[in-house]
């Protein structure tokens, strides 16, 4: 398809917010698929296309957490082991999912985040600066979770950083500032399964790719510098309303 220079720029500048929106908390792929969903751009090459983006990201925040002196890559690397199979066969199944039924799935995702965010999502006991704090019980859960977690990204990645912060923060009991910490590096690896998956099944555009890239980076970079306990409630109340005009336009128009 021919592509004009403020779509690429108006993807830029979405990719910021979506990065930043994705390490705080997660989220962001609900503004940069739909966009390039109602650019025209059909819905596995959107969904295969905004994989540049957070690949970009998700190493630029690896990085930043490192240099910061936040890293476990022990435990980072076994739970992206974890995820890599489920994100194989979701990344197969996505590169398939397109229409009619792409946009009602999206939008039936949007509802679902919006109510996960609407509900108290602290964890209950006692919250671990410490991997070694962790029982074998919550280890062994949180890796088999990840299995699901990994289907789920590869399959369509919107919103997976509420499936997966939910896991590191309840299930394993991780603070917050780690929770994001193991959060990027995980994704970050199956995503680069997931996208050679979708580059052998559908077209990539990879000069939107590029574009994201950058956007999503620089707001990578900004929310890893941003203390999560800051600005929640705006990013909430934007987002929720952001929600709320792409599930209206998905399901009627």
């Amino acid at each position: 398809m021919e592509l004009e220079i403020w779509q690429g720029l108006f993807l830029l500048f979405a990719g910021c917010i979506a990065g930043f929106l994705n390490v705080m908390a997660g989220g962001g792929s609900l503004l940069t698929v739909p966009i390039m969903v109602f650019m025209g751009i059909p819905g596995p090459v959107a969904n295969g296309t905004n994989r540049i983006g957070i690949l970009a990201q998700n190493i630029t925040s690896v990085i930043t957490f490192f240099r910061k002196g936040f890293s476990d890559f022990k435990l980072s690397l076994s739970l992206a082991a974890m995820a890599l199979p489920g994100s194989i066969s979701g990344a197969f199944l996505g590169s398939r999912f397109e229409g009619v039924w792409f946009n009602r799935t999206l939008a039936l995702i949007m509802i679902g985040v919006m109510i996960i965010m609407a509900v108290d999502r602290k964890p209950k006991g006692k919250i671990l600066s410490s991997t070694r704090e962790i029982s074998t019980a919550r280890l062994v859960a949180g890796h088999l979770l990840m299995v699901g977690v990994g289907f789920y990204g590869g399959f369509i990645q919107v919103g997976v950083g509420f499936i997966i912060m939910p896991v590191l923060n309840r299930v394993l009991g991780l603070d917050l500032v780690r929770t994001n910490m193991h959060k990027v590096f995980i994704v970050g690896v199956y995503t680069i399964v997931a996208l050679i998956v979708f580059a052998s099944q559908v077209q990539i555009l990879w000069f939107l790719g590029a574009c994201l890239a950058v956007g999503n980076s620089i707001g990578g970079w900004v929310g890893t510098h941003t203390s999560i306990s800051k600005g929640e409630k705006a990013i909430k109340l934007v987002l929720n309303l952001v929600l709320m005009v792409f599930i209206i336009k998905l399901l009627f128009f």
